[in-house]
């Protein structure tokens, strides 16, 4: 069984090579590749914060019978997060390569 852990090894480096598998060192969870990937995500980030500062403000009014007051102040932060996390997204990291 001795060759065939080199024919292993071999494979595995031919495969890395032809971009086949992709290199676990790499593989960060980074921007995606692609203006169209990237411009979804940055779209995404921002409607899931809306929507969720604005169902937390919406759920608590009419909980405390305050709407819309804390309707419009949860809409206002979940857009601030949005924007904060599409700045977060862009925001070049210290030990990027480029």
């Amino acid at each position: 069984m001795e060759h065939r852990d080199g024919f292993d090894d071999r494979l595995r480096q031919a495969r890395a090579k032809q971009g086949l598998d992709p290199d676990p060192a790499k593989a960060e969870g980074g921007l995606p590749t692609g203006p169209w990937g990237i411009g979804f995500r940055a779209g995404v980030e921002v409607v899931a914060a809306l929507i969720a500062g604005a169902g937390l403000g919406f759920l608590l009014d009419r909980w405390l019978g305050t709407f819309p007051w804390l309707f419009l102040v949860f809409f206002l932060v979940g857009g601030a997060a949005g924007v904060l996390n599409v700045y977060r997204l862009f925001k070049p990291r210290p030990n990027a390569q480029p």
